[in-house]
């Protein structure tokens, strides 16, 4: 049976919530609905794909390092289940080629198509066994950009996730602005043609659900096309698409990227797409390291993933790709766990867990710190030797300690002749250096 929707002649647009010349409304319609988080959810990653067209382009030799880091950060946990290439470029089928020879069990190598039967022709020849297919939901795009009817987009949808299935290879069906979309009209239909399809063949068939401009809302009790609960809910219920194959594609424009990713899992969605630090077009797309961080608080585990390679990936970013990560990115940016504030020093300096929430030191490899400026004081002084030098307990600074006067010294007579700007690392490296000569005997210590 194929479900033909409802055609139209005119697009709907969702004016009411998109009216263009104002800011986006949410509109409520207070219909709550049950959380269903499924037993396997998991993160996936485009970083080569989304993420690589919002910045300079990569090299095979940097995207095969990246592909390194993924699979050492997975770790064999399988949390990163899969991330996703180009193929339209002689680099981006080298690289492909070049990661396929590495033999990962994870992060499995995917690729990305337009719809129709010339870019299929690219998957066949990589011999790659999934494969994103591009399908417009919104009639924003179906209309105004394929210049079609929905009729028409949903044969040519159909028409090529069946070119995948009698070739043997899984369709990944990115329904691109489904939270601009008619879900009863054109996205169900859809999506019950599709496993119409699965069904006939004996294989899966994913859909990648799109947040395209960021619209989407993770509160339940708002009315489609913009719920997020609503929409996963939807294509789980409605449409009887398994979990595992649902999968959410976020944008940040409105700032809800990682909390609307977050919410197809609770919803009964099993994958997250995402990119690493969110790179991306616009405000980009979701983060997989917050993704990491979200797994494990719902989970209450990271299996035996390796987190401290988050800082690595960073550091290879900055240094090889010219990527400035901004220093209070949760998790990796330079500053992520950097206090300033006097009281807050002092509250470090006797108990880490007071100002931190877990041991940044052993999951990251990244100890908290503390920055030093004219409101630190003794104990802020106290605070970022015990940090930068990762003296453990027996060897840590007290506030009370004789030996940091000098150094508080120095610094009121810097702020006293007109200095504004925070004490640098160097510059109380090198103090302490003086006026703690011995800082560094115990073997235990190690600096920075």
């Amino acid at each position: 049976m194929i479900y033909s929707g409802i055609d139209t002649l005119r697009p709907n647009l969702f004016k009411e919530a998109f009216p263009y010349t104002e800011i986006p409304k949410v509109k409520f319609n207070n219909i709550q609905l049950p959380m269903d988080i499924p037993e396997d959810i998991w993160i996936t990653d485009t970083t080569f794909r989304d993420g690589q067209q919002s910045m300079s382009s990569m090299t095979v030799e940097q995207m095969v390092r990246i592909y390194d880091y993924l699979h050492g950060l997975d770790n064999g946990s399988g949390i990163i289940r899969q991330t996703e290439f180009f193929l339209y470029s002689d680099k981006d089928r080298k690289a492909v080629e070049e990661c396929i020879k590495r033999g990962y069990e994870f992060p499995q190598i995917t690729s990305w198509i337009r719809a129709n039967r010339e870019d299929f022709k690219l998957v066949k020849e990589m011999g790659i066994k999934e494969t994103g297919i591009l399908m417009s939901c919104s009639d924003y795009h179906i209309f105004h950009k394929l210049n079609m009817t929905r009729r028409e987009a949903m044969q040519t949808y159909l028409s090529i996730a069946e070119a995948a299935l009698e070739n043997g290879i899984t369709p990944r069906c990115h329904f691109e602005d489904i939270t601009r979309a008619d879900f009863f009209g054109f996205v169900a239909p859809l999506a019950k043609n599709l496993m119409e399809l699965s069904d006939k063949y004996k294989i899966p068939v994913k859909i990648r659900a799109c947040d395209t401009l960021g619209v989407g809302i993770p509160h339940v009790g708002v009315e489609l096309p913009r719920s997020v609960p609503a929409l996963i809910h939807g294509l789980r219920y409605y449409c009887n698409v398994p979990s595992t194959s649902i999968e959410w594609h976020g944008h940040n424009d409105f700032n809800s990227v990682v909390v609307n990713s977050t919410t197809s899992w609770l919803f009964g969605g099993s994958s997250v797409n995402s990119t690493l630090f969110g790179i991306g077009e616009r405000t980009g797309n979701c983060p997989l390291e917050a993704m990491v961080f979200e797994y494990a608080q719902i989970k209450g585990t990271t299996k035996n993933m390796d987190l401290k390679i988050i800082s690595d990936i960073a550091d290879y970013f900055e240094r090889e790709l010219n990527y400035i990560v901004p220093a209070r990115t949760p998790f990796v940016g330079s500053e992520f766990n950097v206090t300033r504030a006097g009281i807050h020093a002092d509250g470090m300096l006797k108990n880490k867990e007071i100002y931190n929430s877990f041991d940044t030191e052993k999951i990251l490899g990244r100890p908290p710190i503390v920055a030093v400026n004219s409101y630190s004081g003794l104990a802020g002084i106290a605070a970022w030797i015990n940090g930068y030098f990762k003296l453990n307990d027996m060897k840590k600074i007290d506030k009370n300690d004789q030996r940091i006067l000098p150094i508080k010294k120095w610094m009121d007579e810097e702020y006293a002749n007109g200095r504004t700007s925070n004490i640098g690392n160097d510059e109380l490296k090198e103090l302490v250096f003086k006026f703690i000569p011995n800082i560094l005997g115990n073997k235990e210590t190690k600096a920075i």
